[in-house]
């Protein structure tokens, strides 16, 4: 049997971009969540998808979502992730919030935020995958490029990014 502490330190060997999922349940609360696990899923549909560990505390609100906000961070919003990322706190207190065109709150300053509609779920274990259809972007030009990064336990930032990626790259990555 694998070791579950070597499996996730394997597991951190792998860079991550830091996200919070948003959202609002039927009575009007507010949901958010860090997540660092994100990943792109189909072009057509227009599909993302995060997961969430099955025992945390507002699972079954989330099971119960019908839209939702991703919020990629930008490298300055280390804070917010922790913020998010804490069981049982009032969250959202002093929070500056952004309406997003399906109604769900954004986050500004973010490097891009993925407004999705509930698609899809799936089981994933320990955690639940959730699978979104994209409806709207909403993309901060001024941090493209400044994405907070998780990798080996810690926050990270990308070194100089090239604004513009060779054309031979982006063939390349067109099929992914």
């Amino acid at each position: 049997m694998l070791d579950t502490q070597r499996f996730r330190d394997a597991l951190g060997q792998f860079p991550t971009g830091v996200t919070i999922v948003t959202s609002m349940t039927a009575g009007g609360d507010r949901l958010g969540m860090t997540i660092s696990s994100f990943n792109s899923l189909s072009l057509d549909p227009p599909l993302v998808l995060f997961s969430m560990w099955r025992a945390a505390n507002s699972f079954v609100a989330w099971q119960q979502a019908k839209r939702y906000a991703i919020n990629v961070l930008s490298e300055d919003q280390e804070e917010l992730s922790n913020k998010f990322a804490r069981a049982k706190t009032e969250k959202w207190i002093g929070q500056t919030i952004l309406g997003g065109k399906s109604g769900v709150p954004l986050l500004p300053n973010a490097v891009i935020a993925f407004e999705c509609e509930a698609y899809d779920r799936h089981d994933g274990g320990d955690h639940e995958i959730f699978v979104g259809r994209v409806v709207e972007l909403h993309e901060n030009r001024a941090k493209r490029g400044h994405p907070l990064v998780f990798f080996g336990g810690q926050y990270r930032r990308l070194g100089t990014v090239e604004a513009d990626a060779p054309a031979d790259i982006v063939n390349f990555l067109h099929g992914w």
